[in-house]
C-alpha cells in the first residue's frame, strides 16, 4: 500500500514538473510552444550579444555591397543592374554565412561545453533546440536583408517590382534551411575549436568560387565549371533569377540540387549525431 502511495506521489511530482510520465501526456499544445518560444528568444539574445557573430554576419554583405555595388549600380549586368544584381549575391553570401556559423560553429562549442547533456537532460523537447537554432537564422537573415535592400534602393538605385523584391526575400530566407543543415553537419563532426576554422575554409572559396563576390561570368572557365558541383553557386543562380523576371526551366535543377545537398548533410550531421549520443550514453 505505501509503495502504491508513494509512485502515486512521484507520478503527480513528474507530472508537475512537466517531466515525462510513462503512457501520460505531459504538455499541452500552448505549452509546447511556450517552450519552442522561449528556446528561439534565448538563442536570438545569445547571437545579438555575441559581435563576433552580428559584425561579420550583418555588417560585412552591407560594406562589400557598399564598395562594389554603388559605383556603377546603374550599369548593366546579366540582364539586370549592377545594383540589383549584387542584391542578389551579396545577398545570398550574407544569409549562408548566418546559417553556417549560427549552426555549425555553435553546436560545436556548445557540444564541448556539455550543453547538450544539459539539453538533452531536460524535459524540453529535443527538435525545440534545432528550430530555435533555424528561427534564430531566419530572423538574423531577415534583419540583414531588410539593411541591404535598404541601401541598396537608397544608394544603389535598385528598382524592381513589389514581385520580384518578394520572391528574392523568399528565396534567401528559405536558402537558411540547406545552409543551416551543413553547419549542423560541421557542428557536429567538427570539435569546438576547429568548428570555426573549418567553416571559413568552406565559406570563403566556396563564396567566390559560386560567383557571389564576382559574376561567375568573369570567372576562370574552370572554376565556371566547378561552380555547378557548389550548393552556394545554386542558391546563388536562385536569387539571380527573382530579380530577372521569376522562374525558369533551369530553377528546378538548382532546386533539386539544393534539396540533394540539405540531404546530404543531414545524413551527415545524424551521423555525427549518434557518434556524439554513443560517446556520452553508450
Amino acid at each position: 500500500m505505501n509503495n502504491s502511495a508513494n509512485t502515486a506521489n512521484v507520478n503527480v511530482a513528474t507530472l508537475d514538473s512537466g517531466t515525462w510520465a510513462p503512457g501520460t501526456p505531459t504538455r499541452t499544445v500552448k505549452q509546447t510552444l511556450r517552450i519552442y518560444f522561449t528556446e528561439a528568444k534565448s538563442e536570438f539574445l545569445i547571437r545579438l550579444r555575441l559581435p563576433g557573430y552580428v559584425i561579420p554576419t550583418i555588417l560585412f554583405p552591407l560594406i562589400f555591397y557598399s564598395l562594389f555595388g554603388l559605383t556603377h549600380s546603374q550599369a548593366a549586368l546579366a540582364r539586370t543592374t549592377v545594383g540589383a544584381y549584387l542584391l542578389a549575391t551579396f545577398g545570398s553570401f550574407g544569409v549562408i554565412a548566418i546559417s553556417l556559423f549560427g549552426f555549425g560553429v555553435s553546436v560545436a562549442v556548445e557540444r564541448g561545453q556539455g550543453w547538450m547533456m544539459v539539453k538533452r537532460a531536460s524535459p524540453m523537447p529535443r527538435f525545440a533546440y534545432f528550430a530555435a537554432k533555424i528561427a534564430m537564422a531566419m530572423l538574423f537573415s531577415l534583419v540583414m536583408l531588410l539593411l541591404l535592400f535598404t541601401l541598396g534602393i537608397a544608394a544603389g538605385h535598385a528598382r524592381m517590382p513589389f514581385t520580384a523584391w518578394a520572391g528574392l526575400s523568399g528565396t534567401l530566407l528559405l536558402g537558411v534551411l540547406p545552409f543551416a543543415a551543413m553547419g549542423l553537419a560541421i557542428g557536429y563532426l567538427a570539435g569546438p575549436n576547429s568548428a570555426a576554422p573549418v567553416c571559413n575554409l568552406i565559406y570563403l572559396p566556396m563564396s567566390f568560387a559560386s560567383g557571389l563576390w564576382t559574376p561567375i561570368e568573369f570567372l576562370p572557365k574552370a572554376v565556371q565549371h566547378i561552380a555547378p558541383f557548389l550548393p552556394f553557386y545554386h542558391l546563388g543562380q536562385l536569387a539571380l533569377d527573382r530579380i530577372r523576371g521569376g522562374f525558369t526551366t533551369a530553377d528546378w535543377v538548382h532546386i533539386a540540387a539544393l534539396t540533394g545537398f540539405t540531404i546530404f548533410f543531414l545524413a551527415l550531421a545524424a551521423i555525427g549525431y549518434r557518434r556524439d549520443e554513443g560517446k556520452t550514453y553508450g
